[in-house]
């Protein structure tokens, strides 16, 4: 090998050299600390039970229908207030002229079965599916879950009576013979106000 060579692999291995000693001239103390968290939201899953409150037919003005049905809270958080919704279809052939047959027909929403005499609300079932959810909640629901402590719980069933009548108005009501009506109850449960964890 020449000397040349020599000298410029010698040159080329101090720079490497040196180079290596600037790297390491930058030592400093370090630490690392990780943390980690989850979140799982809960849930609210309301159900009833029986699915059809009322199937009757045959009825006549002055008959009264007492039901019973549940509410129930399978979820994992607690129910602190229901809407409920209701829709209805008459179906008529066309005798009634234009009366609305749910006009007719008065529902007693009832805390329980021994309370018969003694509605905590009564409506009938045209204004029940005009009126405000709001309403509702503050004329039957807010007054049954007093009694439940102010909710639906996680995990739990309540059970409601509610009476149906078809309203014997003292006069004819020959128009409705044939009709019938198809009920709509939605009941929209909702969680209650945000709180420290």
């Amino acid at each position: 090998m020449s000397i040349k060579k020599k000298l410029g692999m010698g040159v080329m291995s101090a720079a490497m050299g040196l180079a290596l000693m600037g790297g390491g001239t930058y030592a400093y103390f370090s630490d690392t600390a990780e943390a980690s968290g989850s979140f799982a939201a809960g849930t609210l899953q309301l159900s009833t039970n029986p699915e059809e409150v009322i199937n009757v037919d045959k009825i006549k003005p002055g008959d009264t229908m007492l039901r019973e049905f549940k509410l129930e809270n399978d979820g994992s958080l607690d129910i602190a207030s229901i809407d409920l919704l209701t829709d209805y279809t008459v179906n008529s052939d066309d005798s009634n002229k234009g009366n609305d047959f749910g006009d007719h027909i008065r529902v007693n929403f009832l805390i329980n079965a021994d309370k018969l005499d003694a509605p905590v609300f009564s409506t009938t079932l045209s204004e029940l599916k005009d009126m405000d959810p709001d309403v509702i909640e503050g004329n039957f629901w807010s007054q049954f879950f007093a009694e439940k402590g102010g909710n639906l719980a996680a995990g739990t069933t309540d059970t409601f009576y509610v009476q149906f009548e078809f309203v014997d108005n003292g006069k004819d009501q020959n128009i409705f013979q044939g009709d019938s009506l198809e009920l709509n109850w939605q009941f929209n449960g909702m969680q209650g106000a945000g709180e420290a964890k």
